[in-house]
């Protein structure tokens, strides 16, 4: 296994799975079964997750409502999509703990470093919601600072697409797929991978970031055994 622990990195758009809101229980399930194949292989696993299926605070801005009111909202969006894996993981009698930036004891825990590494050592998959628990900030810039704090060897962030492209495969054919590719040359070739925040505290951190296709069955697994999967974004 070449990737011992890793931080994993969801859209909360990737629930919608063919719904245009909400969460897709046949996309959740999934998602729970490909964690549930990397942890029985021994792999340590924490899960971020956004919450754009259910709000979006910049979108809440734009309409004319305080950028942090929405964004605490947006918070509050993440945990209900961190619930909803947990109980799938659940399910499935894989141990979880779900921490969160913002108290809320009847729900979670409180985020503290030493027993979100005490819980990875466990075997028990961490969740950590609610973002960093301070406005301006997104979730790709949550993701990084706990993948920072509890060591992971990687940031898997499962998209939609197989990859980073020249441009966006969607809607230029003629895009190509980088296999791997260094932080300058994303700088330089104005590309997006994550927010700027998230992606220089990953340079910065050396944390190696692998953007893949988290709906075709299998690729989480291949990427914890090292398969060339997706894009590698490294220093």
């Amino acid at each position: 296994m070449k990737y011992k622990r890793i931080l994993l990195k969801l859209s909360g758009e990737a629930l919608m799975g063919k719904k245009g809101f909400g969460i897709d229980q046949e996309r959740l399930q999934e998602y729970a079964k490909e964690i549930k194949s990397i942890v029985n292989a021994g792999c340590q696993v924490a899960v971020v997750i956004g919450g754009g299926n259910i709000f979006r605070g910049i979108q809440a801005e734009k309409g004319g409502m305080d950028r942090v009111h929405g964004d605490y909202m947006g918070m509050l969006a993440t945990v209900i999509n961190s619930m909803a894996i947990q109980s799938a993981l659940e399910v499935l009698g894989i141990e979880t703990r779900l921490q969160s930036a913002i108290k809320m004891e009847q729900i979670c825990e409180p985020f503290i470093r030493r027993k979100a590494v005490r819980h990875l050592e466990k075997g028990r998959v961490v969740i950590f919601g609610a973002g960093t628990g301070n406005p301006y900030f997104t979730t790709d810039t949550a993701a990084t600072l706990r993948a920072i704090e509890i060591e992971a060897n990687v940031i898997l962030k499962g998209t939609r697409v197989d990859g980073i492209y020249t441009s966006d495969p969607e809607k230029d054919k003629n895009a190509k797929r980088y296999d791997t590719i260094k932080f300058q040359e994303v700088y330089e070739k104005g590309l997006e991978v994550m927010d700027m925040t998230a992606f220089t505290l990953c340079k910065e951190n050396n944390l190696p970031i692998i953007v893949f296709d988290m709906n075709k069955l299998g690729n989480l697994m291949k990427l914890v055994n090292g398969d060339k999967v997706g894009t590698l974004v490294e220093v």
